[in-house]
Formats: structure tokens, C-alpha cells, sequence
């Protein structure tokens, strides 16, 4: 028997529970909310064409079902996006825990073998733990990653320069909308014609280009006139790219958003997009060829665009990675850097990352507060001051009322415990849901990207995002993820949810949560031996004097005993 399939889902508002307590009705709207803002809700795909909230539609009713039955003194068990069990714990615990798409010694291809026996599903980072906010969670992400590339580069304003990438699926529809808010022009390539449709009607961009050379013109003019300009165009990067090489364009920045940390989600050269889904289901060996192909093309336009002296830089899609995979030597693949060793490390060390909350009421006007709030409580931190007015005015509310902001460590512990007051008092109708993207301080593991090139050599070592999930369910989070994804079989990251609902309950939770959370980061930062990490952990960092008890320092300098060399075994 075959359940209902739902074509839209919507995260209740409002004071009405449903479940038999707060902690529970907050984690199932955020679950809902994930499905609001879903690409494909009836597929129950989050987004990044595969992240999925929960592995089936038996699932998710399952899910919701134990959710509204769930004690205040028990624990639902979550793999893979199937719930598989519940357990007596204590009100103090964890009211879910999750494992998502753990899979050892894992590639596509065996990874997709155990979804069609529908063992496992992909949780990508926010889908499958119920993180999701919809757009703005990356276009802050972008727009900081931009700010930090126009401090390097550009004397810190955009205004004038240009920028080409591609893909505007549920991560990549950011760039043109991040880029205009810094009163850059942005050209974006897009294989789905559907999809330059939606986005120029939601206004992540502003004109369609019928060919690169009207793009690149419309871009110039734009440059020129020091104006803000979204321009897409529809075509496969990889043809785009080698194309705009021949014409000599040389952009200011060039990167690309297409799902190449999927080569099955890719749409290859020569494949139309609305036949790509048929052919991978029809021929998969083939279709991994030809897409591994394609993305070989993209790396090697994007190194010549590196040498020609435009800014390159991966923006967490897994290219150098999975061109490694299909053959390309790792000299070749990763001459141009990522974004967060390159760029966004240094926010790390103190703590900075897409810190987010959720108002559970679906109320505006707690979301319009809360904004308020963060200004009151650091009216001198930049990253504050530029953000929260500009997102308040240009980002739309997708779902239920939210907003990301790089907060680092100790302001998050400040602002938590401030909101969770609000609730108490009244002032915020409902429950607030904090929580983050993966791609956060000390979250992650993944020597291809978040983790690429420590100081210490520690980049594989994956011990930190355990310990991570461990402290915050050790500190009474509401929801905790153990996961594997971004790609497959190189990562290892967690999620987290905590909720103050204006208890004081909520206040021993949060003032322990919002510390650990992102004070194993601090810790992992300053173990690998970056100065300003190890300053923040002593208590002298910028944005806060909480410090961190070390009981080791980590040197190079050990001892390990008596030497067994020359010794009889």
C-alpha cells in the first residue's frame, strides 16, 4: 500500500501544539519548513537536486506521526532520513538524533546502488537534519565570501567589477542576487531553461542574455556605468566557458555552482536537460563519462582563466575533487584554491559562520525583533552592521520568518540567551529554532574543501566533527546530525537544533549549546596553530572574553616512550 504523495507542504504557524511539547512542535515545523522551501517537495528533495528531509514519503509520515506522540522524556532515532526508533531517555536529552548518509569507503556508484535498494538517502548539509531557511542562508554566504574577495583583491568595493559563474538551482541562485547587493555585475550560466525562468520572475536576476556575446556586452556597459546588473544566460558552462576564452573576455571573478559534487545530478555537453534524468536512469556508466567529462572541460577553462588573471576559487561544488576522481592528477585539478582556505578561514578562527534562527510562531514581527536585537547587542561589529539592515530590505521571507548572520563565538551564547528572554517576556510570540549551515567552524571534516590545507596537516583527520556532536549532545541540544555528504566519501559533518522556547530550562540548554557548539571549532582552529584561534580560546579574542580550558597544547614535539628501533620483536 502506497501512501499519499504531497505536491506542497507548509510549516504550521501560530501557538497551537500539536505535539506534546514545544522542543517537538518547533523540530517538526522546521522539518515542514525545509518542505515549504523544498525544489522538489514531492520528491522531498531540499535542494542540490538530491538532499532530501527524509528518505520516503513512508518515512516522513512516520517521522511526523512520532513527532506528535513524542514524550518530553524521549528520544527518536533517525537514519538516513527513516525514523527507526524510539527510546527513554530524560527531559534533558535530545528529543532526535540523527546518522545521515554514513557510508563506509563510499562512491556514486555503490551510494546509489544502496538508494535503489532504499537503504540510505542524501541528506546534503541542511535537508536532511531540517536546517534549510530557503535562499538567504547562502546568499549571506555568498555576499561575505564576495566581501572578503573585494577586501583582497578590489579595495574592498565590487561596484564596477565583474563576475562569471553558473548554476541558479537552490545554492547557486544566489551568486547574481549577492553580487547585485554588492553593486557588482554578475554573468550566470544556466543549463535549465524552467529554471532562468523562475528565477528571473523571483528576482534573483534581473535580464536574460540571448548569446555570451550580448552578455558580455550587457556586463561591460553595466561595469562601465558602475551599475548593479543580474545577467543569466542559457548554456553548459562547460561550452560557456571555453567560448568566452576564445571571445578574450577576462572577468574580475569566475567560479561555477553547477552540482558537480554529484556527477549523476550534472547535465552534460551534448545532453539536453530534460533528457538527462531518462539517460542516467537508463545508462548511468555512460552518463557518469560524459558528466566527469564535462567537468574536466569547466577545470581546465577555469585554470586558464586563473593564469589570464582573473580571481578563481571553488565555491564548495567538489570540482578538483571529483575531476581527481575521474582521472585528472591533483596538481592539475586544485591549482586554483577554495573559498574557505583561501578566503573565509580567518572568520573561522574566531567563531564566525551562517549562525541562523527560525521563528516557530511564523510571525514577521518576531523576525523583525530578533533583527533588532542583534543590532542592540553588537552595534559595533561590522559584519552585523552591514548585513542584518541590508538582508532586512532586499531578502524576502521564504517559509517561516528567519535570518542568518556570522556570528562568532560568545556572541552566539549572548544572542541565544537575549532571544530566549524576548520569548519570556512576551516580546517574540513563539519559540526560536537556532541552528547552522554544516559549512561552519568546527562542524566538518572534509580535506577538499572546508578542512583543505590546515596549518597543521590535520585536513582528513574527522575526529573534530564527532567531538562536535558529542559536546552539544553532551549540552542538551534538541537535535543532532552525524553525517557524510557535500560528496560522497570524503566528508564528515554534523548538524545541530536548539530551541528556546522562554524557559529556564531553554536557558541551561542554550548558555551550554551555543558555547560548545561553536567553541570545539575555536579549539580545533587553535590545535591545528593559528595564532588568533589560540587568542579567542585564552579569552582575547575580539568579540568576546569567554575562554576555553586546554588541558594540552598540540606540538610536534611528543613523547612516545623508548624507541623500538633495533629492538627483537
Amino acid at each position: 500500500m502506497t501512501v499519499p504523495v504531497l505536491q506542497k507542504v507548509t510549516a504550521q504557524r501560530g501557538a497551537t501544539l500539536r505535539c506534546k511539547g514545544w522542543r517537538q512542535e518547533s523540530i517538526l515545523r522546521m522539518l515542514e519548513n525545509n518542505l515549504e522551501n523544498a525544489e522538489l517537495a514531492e520528491r522531498l528533495v531540499v535542494y542540490g537536486g538530491i538532499g532530501k528531509a527524509a528518505r520516503n514519503w513512508e518515512s516522513y509520515y512516520a517521522i511526523v506521526d512520532t513527532l506528535k506522540t513524542l514524550g518530553n522524556d524521549e528520544t527518536l532515532a533517525i537514519q538516513a532520513g527513516m525514523p527507526v526508533a524510539v527510546f527513554k531517555t530524560h527531559r534533558l536529552a535530545p528529543r532526535v538524533v540523527m546518522g545521515n548518509t554514513n557510508v563506509i569507503k563510499a562512491d556514486w556508484p555503490m551510494f546509489y546502488e544502496l538508494v535503489d535498494k532504499n537503504l540510505t538517502t542524501f541528506s546534503s548539509y541542511t535537508a536532511g537534519p531540517w536546517q534549510y531557511i530557503g535562499s538567504q542562508g547562502v546568499v549571506e554566504g555568498t555576499f561575505e565570501t564576495l566581501a572578503l574577495i573585494a577586501e583582497e583583491h578590489f579595495s574592498g568595493s565590487l561596484k564596477g567589477r565583474t563576475f562569471l559563474t553558473a548554476g541558479l538551482g537552490g545554492m547557486g541562485r544566489s551568486q547574481p542576487f549577492a553580487m547585485s547587493m554588492h553593486g557588482g555585475v554578475t554573468v550566470c550560466v544556466e543549463v535549465r531553461r524552467e529554471t532562468i525562468a523562475n528565477r528571473l520572475a523571483a528576482k534573483y536576476a534581473d535580464v536574460e542574455a540571448a548569446d555570451l556575446a550580448e552578455a558580455i556586452r550587457m556586463a561591460e556597459e553595466a561595469k562601465v556605468a558602475g551599475k548593479a546588473l543580474g545577467i543569466v544566460l542559457h548554456g553548459n558552462m562547460a561550452e560557456v566557458l571555453e567560448q568566452a576564452l576564445e571571445l578574450g573576455w577576462k572577468p574580475d571573478i569566475v567560479t561555477e555552482m553547477c552540482p558537480c559534487h554529484d556527477p549523476y545530478a550534472l547535465v552534460p555537453v551534448g545532453v539536453e536537460a530534460d533528457r538527462a534524468v531518462d539517460l542516467r536512469e537508463t545508462d548511468r556508466a555512460s552518463f557518469l563519462e560524459r558528466s566527469r567529462a564535462t567537468m574536466i572541460r569547466i577545470l581546465r577553462a577555469l585554470n586558464t582563466f586563473m593564469h589570464r588573471g582573473s580571481v578563481v576559487f571553488e565555491y564548495g561544488t567538489f570540482i578538483r575533487k571529483e575531476c581527481v576522481d575521474a582521472g585528472l592528477s591533483r596538481a592539475e585539478a586544485f591549482r586554483f584554491p577554495g573559498c574557505i582556505s583561501r578566503y573565509v578561514r580567518p572568520m573561522f578562527l574566531e567563531g564566525r559562520g551562517p549562525f541562523r534562527w527560525t521563528c516557530v510562531s511564523g510571525d514577521p514581527r518576531d523576525q523583525a525583533r530578533l533583527d533588532e536585537l542583534a543590532l542592540d547587542l553588537f552595534p559595533e561589529d561590522p559584519v552585523v552592521k552591514r548585513w542584518i539592515p541590508l538582508a532586512r530590505d532586499r531578502l524576502p521571507i521564504e517559509g517561516l520568518p528567519a535570518r542568518v548572520c556570522f556570528l562568532g563565538f560568545g556572541q552566539r551564547r549572548i544572542f541565544g540567551l537575549a532571544a530566549n528572554e524576548l520569548v519570556r517576556a512576551g516580546e517574540v510570540s513563539g519559540p526560536v529554532a537556532f541552528s547552522r549551515d554544516n559549512l561552519d567552524c568546527g562542524s566538518i571534516a572534509n580535506p577538499a574543501f572546508e578542512t583543505e590545507d590546515m596549518r597543521d596537516g590535520s585536513d582528513a583527520i574527522s575526529d573534530w566533527p564527532y567531538i562536535n556532536a558529542l559536546l552539544n549532545a553532551s549540552a542538551m541540544a534538541d537535535l543532532v546530525a552525524i553525517q557524510a555528504n557535500g560528496t560522497m566519501g570524503i566528508s564528515a559533518h554534523t548538524g545541530v537544533t536548539m530551541i528556546a522556547d522562554g524557559s529556564e530550562e531553554s536557558d541551561l540548554r542554550l548558555d551550554a549549546c551555543l558555547t560548545t557548539d561553536a567553541g570545539i571549532g575555536i579549539v580545533r582552529h587553535a590545535q591545528a596553530g593559528y595564532p588568533a584561534a589560540r587568542q579567542v580560546a585564552d579569552g582575547q579574542g575580539r568579540l568576546t572574553t569567554d575562554a576555553i580550558a586546554v588541558p594540552l597544547w598540540w606540538s610536534e614535539e611528543a613523547t612516545f616512550g623508548p624507541s623500538l628501533a633495533g629492538q627483537t620483536p
